[in-house]
């Protein structure tokens, strides 16, 4: 694996971390009722899902070189 291929899919298994607490933070939010802030969280867990996806098509892409 490439150093850049390394350090990519080192911080694509972070951003899956933080976008699972960031989903958690949502959840948390609508049981308490603040439906605003649970909103924005969830728009925030599908940007970081579609970084991840742009990571791994990456990866995929380095992978075949």
């Amino acid at each position: 694996m490439t150093s850049l291929a390394a350090q990519l899919s080192t911080i694509t298994s972070s951003l899956e971390e933080l976008t699972a607490r960031v989903a958690g933070l949502a959840e948390e939010q609508y049981r308490l009722q603040a439906e605003p802030h649970a909103v924005e969280l969830e728009e925030a867990e599908r940007s970081l899902r579609s970084g991840v996806r742009r990571l791994e098509r990456l990866l995929r892409t380095l992978g075949r070189t």
